[in-house]
């Protein structure tokens, strides 16, 4: 009778577990990059009432009687599928989109984490919600080094970008081949055999300034036999008006810059110190119709400073610095690890994780390589909790409370009705 009891006792235990996973399952439902759990069941040793018999002068063998002592709790294991994205806009908020895990550490302790609530602390340190330091590699002249061991990924914050002169102008578009009109009979279809092009510049200290380059179609060029030959005179004048000192010419044969040589004309060099400039023209065209050739890039810049909110981060983690005169650099990159076993990890709070013998060693690596996730910025993994699997969960653990405990107060009712015998 007093196995009755235990099998009861111990199915309480088991249930009363379930609850407890269950209810700490529902409590985590908006816990970003929590994963839900499970208890599954297994029964305790049998005791033996009988051995088996093997079949022997023509009758038949019995089969093993054993009575059970109970349930237990045969593990907890995690559900690491993929939970939905909450978009948020701060580009410190990752998900990730695959598997793996972000890298924390927690003194010399790494943990690791679907949270990926980060951002730059007071220090430029890349940190998680509850301050711990995010891990990967901090960028060199906009170089990551994934080779080496990750660590703290710091921005530098204030740091500036000098300014640059212009020395580079690109164009882009088509110089008319259109043979000149004559000057008794205008072309009063549009101009198409002189064009002006501003252009803005910058000078040593930053400053900026406009440029004019003017183009003129050149006479000399019968462009009878061939109409995609061409000559244009490029001149340039400063803000003033004033020309700056020397022109170029562009020909074109086959509508293409000409070196002369049978080959393309990649640039040309106008101007002198400190206006001289190097015309990138090889994307500039000579064909039929009008003139539209204009700036594609400029180089040169004024100076810049970096603030902890001007970054973006990539699919592959990379960190992008953005200065505040809107060029952009690489300031670090993320480490993603996954393992061989995940159920293997162990809780370490604070939704994070540490290794175990049994999950195998962290496989560290960039985010998109190797079987690891993407990187979303901007958003966060929620939780994957299926609230209505886990409500069903919570009355299957109520109803098997319930049983259990009524296999107590029933073998109490006949231990009670055998004293009573007595009597």
């Amino acid at each position: 009778m007093l196995r009755s009891l235990y099998s009861g006792i111990s199915g309480l235990h088991a249930h009363q577990q379930m609850m407890d996973v269950t209810g700490n399952n529902i409590a985590n439902v908006n816990t970003v990059g929590y994963k839900s759990t499970s208890v599954q069941f297994q029964d305790t040793l049998s005791q033996m009432v009988g051995a088996a018999g093997a079949p022997q002068n023509g009758q038949a063998g019995s089969n093993p009687a054993q009575v059970g002592l109970g349930v237990r709790v045969a593990g907890i294991t995690s559900n690491f599928a993929q939970g939905s994205a909450e978009t948020t806009g701060k580009s410190g908020d990752m998900m990730i989109q695959g598997d793996g895990f972000f890298i924390t550490r927690s003194g010399n302790e790494m943990l690791y984490t679907r949270a990926g609530s980060f951002g730059f602390d007071a220090n430029g340190v890349l940190a998680s919600a509850n301050g711990e330091p995010v891990q990967g590699w901090t960028a060199t002249n906009g170089i990551v080094n994934s080779a080496v061991q990750p660590g703290d990924i710091r921005m530098p914050l204030g740091a500036t970008i000098p300014p640059k002169a212009t020395t580079t102008v690109t164009l882009k578009g088509n110089l008319s081949s259109d043979k000149i009109p004559d000057v008794n009979n205008p072309d009063n279809g549009g101009d198409t055999y002189a064009t002006t092009i501003p252009v803005k510049v910058f000078d040593a200290q930053g400053g900026t300034h406009t440029v004019t380059a003017k183009m003129e179609r050149q006479a000399g060029y019968d462009n009878t036999s061939d109409p995609t030959t061409s000559s244009w005179k490029v001149t340039l004048f400063d803000e003033n008006g004033d020309p700056v000192s020397g022109d170029a010419t562009i020909n074109f044969s086959g509508g293409k810059p000409s070196d002369g040589a049978g080959g393309v004309q990649k640039t040309l060099s106008i101007g002198s110190a400190p206006n001289a400039y190097t015309v990138d023209i090889s994307d500039v065209t000579s064909y039929s119709g009008l003139s539209d050739a204009r700036v594609f890039d400029t180089d040169g810049q004024t100076s810049g400073a970096l603030t902890s909110l001007s970054y973006s981060v990539s699919d592959t983690g990379q960190i992008i610095g953005v200065y505040s005169n809107g060029l952009k650099e690489v300031l670090g990159q993320v480490a993603m690890a996954t393992f061989k076993n995940v159920n293997g990890l162990e809780k370490a709070g604070d939704s994070t994780y540490r290794d175990t013998v049994n999950s195998g060693y962290a496989q560290v690596g960039q985010p998109g390589s190797a079987g690891m996730g993407a990187v979303m910025s901007g958003a966060l993994e929620m939780s994957n909790v299926d609230l209505a699997q886990e409500f069903t969960n919570l009355v299957i653990a109520q109803r098997g409370f319930q049983a259990n405990s009524k296999i107590i107060t029933t073998s109490d009712e006949i231990l009670q009705e055998l004293v009573s015998m007595k009597r």
